[in-house]
């Protein structure tokens, strides 16, 4: 397989996990990656705010070959932290390999859901 597809290290500048949730969709953000090498990407994210310091330890794999839609309301740190809700953030993924990353996010706030999908930088 190709290794030269992809990067190791990807922005995402525009994150944010919505408060509430309307109706039976929950609201909630992905980071999608696709692996086509053959070996496992292990996966680093890093969150950056406004007013706080980062915080690292989230941490993920992508098995060679394969995909893996990391959702970030699920995702807990090596040492328990969450991803809050209702506050803006940015964050880096660090990879061993290089692989594609795609963001999303589903806003379920409204009755009138919204989703948004880019291609990290």
């Amino acid at each position: 397989m190709n290794t030269n597809n992809g990067k190791c290290f990807w922005f995402i500048p525009d994150a944010f996990y919505p408060e509430t949730d309307n109706g039976q969709y929950v609201s909630h953000e992905a980071v999608c990656v696709l692996n086509t090498n053959d070996t496992d990407a292990n996966i680093n994210i890093t969150l950056y705010f406004e007013n706080k310091e980062p915080v690292t330890g989230f941490k993920a794999v992508c098995a060679a070959r394969r995909t893996n839609h990391i959702r970030m309301d699920k995702i807990v740190s090596e040492d328990g932290k969450k991803i809050e809700r209702g506050i803006p953030y940015a964050m880096t993924v660090e990879s061993n390999v290089p692989i594609i990353v795609q963001y999303s996010r589903l806003d379920t706030t409204q009755s009138e859901m919204s989703f948004m999908g880019l291609i990290a930088y």
